[in-house]
């Protein structure tokens, strides 16, 4: 004995377009509020001026020069406190190797993923050519560790380190 299995509502062209318009509108649904999400978090680069912006690049790059030809040996370290800080130490020395004080250290902590969390750290001068500032509460994770020196008001030194912070 057969049976053959009859569906009770057979489908028809208007469920089939029914289903499509359903399965397409959840697909454009998600697209649009993922791209809405990633918009609204992503905080982006703007410029007013891409000359501006590309002469800006050349004395970044004219700087650099000069900062190689110095050859200073500057050392950085980072060490987290148990309080959720860190404390930054620079030491900073010419091409001979002598300490070198007088300098204006300024220290920022990039994150990589999100300008908002950026943290600056003051630097100040405890002697013999050694710097020492404070982050306090700094979230754990990787950051972007931007040193920036300056002498007579002029910026003599910069470096981007990544560190990981537990």
């Amino acid at each position: 004995m057969s049976r053959s299995h009859v569906s009770p509502k057979p489908l028809t062209g208007r469920k089939v377009l029914v289903m499509l318009v359903a399965f397409f509108g959840v697909v454009f649904g998600v697209n649009f509020l993922m791209m809405k999400l990633a918009i609204d978090t992503l905080p982006g680069t703007e410029v007013d001026s891409a000359y501006s912006a590309s002469l800006a690049y050349e004395k970044e790059i004219a700087a650099a020069h000069d900062q190689d030809a110095r050859a200073w040996k500057i050392n950085a370290h980072v060490q987290r406190g148990t309080d959720g800080g860190a404390t930054v130490q620079v030491e900073a020395r010419d091409n001979k190797g002598v300490p070198m004080s007088g300098l204006t250290f300024q220290g920022r902590f990039e994150r990589p993923t999100d300008r908002r969390a950026d943290q600056s750290v003051g630097l100040t001068e405890v002697g013999g050519g050694v710097y020492r500032g404070n982050a306090p509460l700094i979230a754990p994770g990787q950051w972007d560790l931007v040193l920036e020196g300056d002498a007579a008001g002029q910026r003599m030194f910069l470096s981007k380190n990544r560190v990981l912070l537990n």
